[in-house]
């Protein structure tokens, strides 16, 4: 297939992803979007909303307006602004609730950074096509929040939760999944993705310090460079708590990360992370199958494959390696991107209803996990197709 009719694919791929979306999501009940839609179309009005969700939404349809000018994407962000500004900001605090019920009143009030992180990220881009100096102003201030209370003086890196009143707090873990460590991977990259995208409308120097200082800590210690997957989970003084290869962050992080470097305008780590990009990227190959797909996870504990194919490690991959060929110009990264589109439009992509499955098993039967939902967003999905069809075209 010609990369002409791919990006064709790909961008009918984005429209069907956004349309969904757009069509299905939003809460007529008690505005903002429905918290869980499940696996049989169901919606569930009375389900919990996720601020990570509402974060991610706002960047999607902010992308996508800036992309293709479309208005009813406007339309959108500016519905996930307004709910982020009057729902989940606590300007007492000046912090983001982890989730609201239905009704718009909080729920889970702890700050979670990674939360806070998704947030500014949504906040940034919807600067981009609104001009809008409440979000920017509200970005600015999460930012402070994020420096002033997680940013660890003595050790660098940054601390994963507290309390609504930015107290310490004992479980702060992201998901029950997650080891409950201080410093994680998933957030120290989180964070430098919204601080990067934040340096774009606010060219602060600060700032572009902490995405240096970051980016120095996450290549000190998240980054494995003898086997080049991503260290997930320490303490606070930089103990590793070993755990699980994740295949879906380790492509995530290799384009990711180097973004972020180009953003900072340091010759240096835009180096050092292009290198790394190709090495990750060398290094996802490990958790290829043979169709094409990316399984889940690896466990060298117990040296067994967590034997799913979820939605999110398929999008990152087509980024990862459309970006590793743009460095390389070596086609073989080319054709790991075609297979798993192959793969993808074949077992992810919900030709019926429109968005994509959670995943699969290994017996390649759809897992019965949200359509959309806490952690069910149009932000992996929706973000690479963008990502493609401006990298390709």
């Amino acid at each position: 297939m010609q990369t002409a009719e791919r990006t064709s694919e790909i961008k009918k791929e984005l429209h069907n992803i956004l349309n969904y979306w757009g069509r299905n999501t939003l809460d007529t009940n008690n505005g903002g979007f429905i918290g869980t839609i499940d696996n049989a179309e169901k919606k569930h009005y009375e389900a919990e909303k996720g601020s990570v969700m509402y974060g991610r939404i706002l960047w999607t349809f902010s992308a996508a307006y800036l992309f293709e000018k479309n208005p009813d994407h406007l339309k959108i962000a500016k519905r996930a602004f307004e709910e982020i500004k009057t729902k989940f900001y606590n300007p007492e605090t000046k912090g983001i609730y982890w989730s609201i019920n239905a009704d718009g009143t909080p729920k889970d009030t702890k700050n979670q950074i990674y939360a806070l992180a998704f947030v500014i990220y949504g906040l940034s881009e919807f600067y981009k096509i609104s001009e809008n100096k409440e979000a920017l102003d509200l970005a600015i201030t999460l930012y402070h929040s994020i420096q002033n209370h997680s940013f660890d003086q003595k050790n660098k890196g940054y601390f994963e939760a507290y309390t609504q009143n930015w107290e310490e707090i004992e479980d702060m873990r992201l998901s029950e999944k997650d080891a409950n460590e201080k410093k994680t991977m998933n957030t120290h990259l989180h964070i430098v993705e919204a601080f990067a995208n934040l340096y774009l409308v606010w060219k602060n120097e600060d700032l572009k310090k902490n995405i240096i200082q970051i980016l120095e800590t996450i290549d000190e210690y998240f980054i494995d460079k003898e086997s080049w997957h991503l260290k997930l989970f320490f303490d606070e003084n930089w103990n590793e708590k070993k755990d699980v290869i994740s295949y879906g962050h380790d492509i995530e992080a290799a384009w990711l990360l180097q973004w972020c470097a180009e953003v900072s305008e340091d010759e240096n780590l835009i180096k050092k992370y292009q290198y790394y990009a190709v090495k990750m990227a060398d290094a996802t190959l490990e958790g290829l199958d043979e169709d094409g797909g990316l399984w889940y996870e690896f466990d060298p504990l117990e040296n067994r494959l967590i034997a799913e194919k979820h939605w999110w490690p398929q999008a990152e991959l087509w980024i990862g390696f459309v970006n590793a060929y743009q460095l390389t110009k070596d086609e073989k990264y080319l054709r790991v991107f075609q297979k798993n589109w192959e793969f993808t439009k074949k077992y992810i992509v919900d030709k019926e209803n429109g968005e994509w499955f959670w995943g699969i098993d290994e017996h390649y039967q759809s897992m019965k996990k949200d359509k959309a939902g806490f952690w069910k967003c149009p932000y992996h999905n929706g973000r690479a197709c963008l990502e493609i069809l401006k990298r390709l075209q």
